[in-house]
């Protein structure tokens, strides 16, 4: 057997199938870990010709140091897809909720500049005028008597809905003297009650 380089006449080199494999001998020095020193010897190991990148790779010597089996791949990824399905759900959820927390705050954001409006001019805007009418002056009757200039409010357009759509307009209302609403993430009528997917309206605030 051939003696390590670097063990001091200690640590001796054993080859298994052409593999040359040292003990980690005296590796508990201060500031060294194990992994790090037995790295340390085949390093040398191969700068000195006792092996080849192949016979590393190969190498069986420890089987701590070796890669993942798939029987342990499986259980990180059986771990992680309990984790998603746990934690996905909450995350989404989470994300509705805000949105439909933004959309009632924009809608009453509306309410309250349609009833400047009214206040100014004695009437609601018309549904064909919409809510633009809060933006821009109509020009369509009925004529607001006492528009206020620069409109009802503090944006440059009337926001879109969290989901990307208009809000709805009618005058008069469903629900209300005048009803404004969002369809909901499914931009559709009615919705199953208690989800995203429900009508969010002026009638709720």
């Amino acid at each position: 057997m051939a003696k390590h380089p670097l063990s001091g006449g200690v640590g001796q080199a054993t080859r298994v199938d052409n593999i040359a494999c040292f003990p980690v001998i005296g590796v508990e020095k201060r500031g060294t870990s194990r992994r790090s020193a037995f790295i340390f010897k085949f390093s040398t190991a191969l700068l000195n010709g006792l092996m080849t990148p192949m016979t590393l790779v190969r190498s069986a010597c420890p089987a701590r140091l070796r890669g993942f089996t798939l029987i342990e791949i499986m259980v990180v990824i059986t771990i992680l897809g309990v984790l998603a399905a746990l934690i996905v759900p909450r995350v989404v959820g989470r994300t509705d909720d805000a949105r439909i927390a933004a959309a009632k705050q924009d809608i009453a954001s509306i309410m309250q500049a349609l009833k400047l409006y009214r206040l100014d001019n004695g009437r609601y805007p018309t549904t064909d005028q919409g809510l633009q009418a809060l933006i821009t002056r109509p020009t369509t009757e009925p004529m607001p008597s006492n528009w206020k200039q620069g409109g009802y409010l503090e944006r440059s357009a009337v926001p879109n809905d969290p989901w990307g759509e208009p809000y709805k307009f009618l005058n008069p209302g469903v629900r209300g003297e005048i009803d404004v609403f969002s369809l909901g993430r499914d931009r559709a009528n009615g919705g199953e009650v208690n989800t995203p997917d429900a009508d969010i309206g002026s009638w709720q605030l």
